[in-house]
């Protein structure tokens, strides 16, 4: 594509090192995307005839056909996916392909064709994230009432609820959604039409173009155009902090799922077994999730390191752009939806959290709030005298609510009968009618809310 300048051909070394077809082949439909719409402006701007249009249109449409097919003949000696597309329509019109490139330059080509397919995966990351929502939301309806322990330093801390918890995650995916169409909002401008980094002499219609791709309107700087790869760093971003939310639910159906736990189990559809021990059942599937975190955050580092160190315009360092969003793409994509699969999966044991949630004297923080109601005690005052009583029943061996009240009375006299309306667990849970709490109440009513926001 550059032998009028150069003698002689690229080294073997060079070609190696300078091929990248094997990875941005994948932007094929949306390079083919961006060459329709270029074609069809230069026609209406009279910058190519129709006739030459018409035959682009069709050529271009063949190599489609072939790219979905699987018989688009990649080839290496075409170092990426815009000079493959190029021969290839060459050779099914001939020479009028030639004329597909004026007014524009790979660099960009490759910004549109870049900026398309991250817009394109990021719409299957929130229909992704929406199924893994509604996942969460069915465990949540089955357990709005299901006791277990909530959690500090993974001490036992205070009782929750299991459907409490699963809206967490709820909430946590709502905003991971949120940050990849805010960051699709930021990255839906063209730049079809910069050319190489100044712009083109041609009287080209790049608002044509840009609204023939679905973007929001063109770039308004041609050396930004062709420069700017903070798209792909925003979403790298928002996957790594969605891959983040993964990983420490991954992480909690790990534990979860240890006989020391007993919380829930896991079906053989997510588990595997030991080679060595016949006994064991794995959380593989949570871990490899919990695993892909290092890939996906690793590839935003990656990126990072590329571009911190390019001055305007284009560098080939930018060809390395690509495989570490794909990369990180692919391994959302699969922790998504192995996620989704287990918190369907999960099978919630009851007994065993409720068990746990009354453990380690976790309703004292209720008493301590009774104990300011009902007495009129300051906080403080309260804390300490609660600190005393559980230091009694942990030296008894009993739950704060199997110590008589003559034992509470001995370290504060004015402790009545109605102290033990708040020592259960379960009574824990329902005074907590605060907005946003563990109230089996108040997880019913964000169960309906969550279901009109996600249609079911």
């Amino acid at each position: 594509m550059w032998g009028g300048r150069f003698s002689d051909k690229p080294s073997d070394i060079m070609q190696a090192i300078n091929v990248s077809i094997s990875f941005d082949k994948r932007m094929a439909e949306q390079d083919v995307r961006g060459s329709k719409a270029h074609a069809n402006m230069l026609a209406v701007q009279g910058i190519i005839a129709d006739t030459d249009n018409a035959a682009i249109q069709v050529g271009l449409d063949d190599v489609l056909g072939e790219i979905k097919d699987d018989t688009f003949p990649y080839r290496d000696g075409f170092e990426d996916i815009h000079l493959n597309i190029e021969a290839r329509l060459t050779e099914l019109i001939g020479e009028t392909a030639g004329r597909l490139h004026t007014a524009r330059s790979r660099n960009d080509q490759v910004a549109t064709d870049f900026r398309l397919w991250v817009r394109d995966r990021l719409d299957g990351f929130d229909g992704a994230l929406a199924d893994l929502q509604r996942a969460l939301l069915g465990q949540a309806g089955k357990t709005a009432d299901m006791l277990m322990p909530g959690f500090t330093h993974l001490q036992v801390a205070q009782p929750v609820t299991f459907g409490h918890h699963m809206l967490a995650y709820v909430e946590m995916f709502a905003r991971d959604r949120a940050r990849f169409a805010d960051c699709k909002s930021r990255l839906n401008e063209s730049p079809l039409g910069a050319a190489a980094l100044a712009g083109t002499p041609y009287p080209i219609d790049r608002e044509m173009t840009s609204d023939a791709l679905g973007f929001s309107r063109p770039m308004a700087n041609s050396l930004d155009a062709v420069s700017a790869r903070d798209f792909a760093l925003e979403a790298l971003s928002c996957t790594s902090i969605c891959a983040t939310h993964l990983s420490r639910l991954a992480e909690e159906m790990v534990l979860w799922t240890s006989t020391q736990f007993g919380f829930v189990t896991l079906s053989d559809k997510f588990t595997t077994g030991s080679s060595i021990m016949p006994q064991k059942r794995n959380p593989d599937a949570a871990e490899l999730v919990r695993a892909k975190t290092g890939c996906i955050t690793g590839a935003l580092v990656s990126l990072t390191m590329v571009m911190k160190g390019l001055p305007l315009a284009y560098s080939k360092d930018m060809q390395e752009d690509k495989k570490p969003v794909f990369d990180a793409f692919d391994a959302l994509a699969l922790a998504i939806a192995a996620m989704t699969g287990m918190s369907a999966d999960m099978n919630p044991n009851a007994n065993s959290m409720a068990k746990a949630a009354g453990a380690a004297y976790s309703t004292a923080t209720d008493l301590a709030d009774w104990l300011v109601r009902e007495l009129g005690l300051p906080f403080r005052q309260a804390h300490h005298a609660t600190g005393e009583i559980v230091a009694l029943a942990e030296d008894r061996g009993k739950a704060l609510h199997e110590l008589s009240l003559e034992a509470m009375q001995k370290v504060l006299p004015q402790i009545n009968e109605g102290v033990f309306d708040v020592l259960s667990p379960k009574n824990s849970v329902a005074s907590r009618t605060s907005f946003g709490g563990t109230a089996p109440d108040n997880v019913r009513a964000q169960i309906k809310v969550w279901q009109e926001r996600l249609g079911g």
